[in-house]
């Protein structure tokens, strides 16, 4: 069977919706088992948020510790020069097209902030 997973496209640059909203959902998910799988998608003005804002950096931190996968969109990354940083924090820097269209497509479900 299938596990459970959420892929979260996060587009916003506000700090208040990232951390009021989704890591706190998405932390909460892996913590208390809503969720089996959560992978956070970085897609556009949170790029630059995460490069550039040390609370988020944490956030992002403990999310990696706790088992979420976090990929970036490169095209995303490269336009705010930050593709490098991103990697740094050790989060998968791709393409993000495709990907995002196959979780779309498949039984896993998709939110956004």
């Amino acid at each position: 069977m299938a596990k459970e997973k959420l892929n979260v496209l996060w587009t916003t640059g506000d700090k208040e919706v990232a951390l009021n909203m989704m890591f706190m959902y998405i932390i909460n998910s892996i913590k208390h088992d809503w969720w089996e799988e959560v992978n956070l998608i970085i897609w556009g003005p949170s790029a630059k948020l995460v490069a550039d804002d040390k609370k988020i950096q944490e956030k992002v931190a403990e999310c990696l510790e706790i088992g979420i996968t976090i990929e970036a969109c490169k095209a995303c990354a490269s336009n705010y020069n930050v593709a490098d940083r991103l990697e740094e924090m050790r989060i998968e820097v791709k393409y993000m097209g495709e990907p995002l269209t196959a979780y779309i497509k498949s039984d896993s479900k998709v939110i956004s902030f």
